[in-house]
């Protein structure tokens, strides 16, 4: 078993996991009501991989996600006023109301906006943990990917990179088993899909219950210490479970029920995580109640500023583009 952090550290960490799970589950509604636009692909059931992995980064490590990022923007530091307000498409999110639902992000909290397209955040997370290197920073960058992008060929030519040059980026699979509706075991020879591959590219690897963010924390620490010692990169198979289908129009008919029993109301990592607080004596029943009271409350209030937040000008879709000419 994991070891039990200071009561500070773990009742901060279970702050994070109820905020990601709480903000989610509120957008699920918003979405099936019609209120919000565009889709959303939801991280439900996968916040101790997010917040274990991110607790510790400093404000100006950064962190790259992929096409499901509210958990780990949330985790890096972007408000919920912010995050709710990009998924109103309003002035005020974290992208301006540009990016919807899969491109959140805030430089300025080291939260790079993610990328939708499968595997494509893998080589601009290892061009930024080169740029470091080159800057002699002593920072380091975390990627996460999913199961389904450890066969894409930019994971592959990116991980040769990193391991060849040893970059400060510790890479991240979240293996939820399946890639979108397709089991990885129809897609994939090995069980750890990225952990089992990662002694050809010289890369150390961890294979880690991802629903234990304890755990997670802690392999989290040992790949952060080597990346800033200058020792490289650190490739993290976090085994996990999306609560949810891959988008919202997913009713998961490919799973099986008792698998989902098993992960979802048995291995459910809020659940879990809450009641090691109260074994531990961290905290009471009372004090963890008004804490997700007050988490509640501050969605509650970030929902009713962003309906009545302003949309961007329409001259805004001019700014942050690049132009060449």
């Amino acid at each position: 078993m994991s070891n039990f952090p200071s009561k500070e550290k773990a009742l901060g960490m279970y702050k994070k996991m109820y905020q990601i799970r709480k903000y989610e589950e509120s957008i699920y509604y918003f979405f099936l009501e019609g209120i919000m636009p565009g889709t959303i692909h939801q991280s439900t059931g996968e916040e101790a991989s997010a917040v274990g992995m991110l607790y510790d980064l400093r404000k100006d490590d950064w962190m790259a996600s992929t096409h499901r990022p509210a958990g780990h923007d949330i985790a890096k530091g972007i408000s919920v006023k912010a995050m709710m307000c990009e998924m109103f498409g309003k002035a005020d999110g974290c992208c301006g109301g540009k990016g919807g639902a899969m491109h959140t992000g805030e430089i300025s909290v080291g939260a790079i906006p993610a990328n939708a397209i499968v595997g494509g955040n893998l080589p601009i997370a290892a061009g930024a943990a080169l740029a470091f290197k080159m800057q002699k920073k002593p920072n380091v960058v975390v990627c996460f990917l999913g199961d389904g992008a450890t066969n894409e060929g930019s994971y592959h030519e990116t991980m040769n990179a990193v391991g060849l040059w040893k970059l400060p980026v510790i890479y991240v699979c979240e293996n939820n088993l399946f890639s979108a509706n397709t089991s990885i075991k129809l897609t994939c020879c090995q069980e750890n899909v990225a952990a089992g591959r990662a002694e050809v590219y010289g890369i150390p690897s961890e294979v880690v219950d991802g629903n234990d963010v304890m755990a997670v924390n802690e392999a989290a620490t040992r790949a952060i210490a080597r990346a800033r010692a200058g020792e490289g990169a650190t490739i993290l198979e976090l085994k996990t479970y999306r609560h949810g289908g891959h988008s919202r129009n997913d009713a998961c008919g490919y799973r099986a029920k008792d698998e989902e029993k098993a992960w979802i109301q048995d291995k459910d990592p809020v659940k879990m995580f809450r009641a090691r607080i109260l074994d531990e004596g961290a905290a009471t029943e009372d004090e963890l109640q008004k804490m997700e009271a007050d988490i509640e409350a501050e969605i509650d209030e970030a929902v009713e500023y962003a309906k009545n937040a302003p949309l961007p000008e329409n001259e805004s879709a001019l700014h942050d583009v690049f132009w060449e000419g």
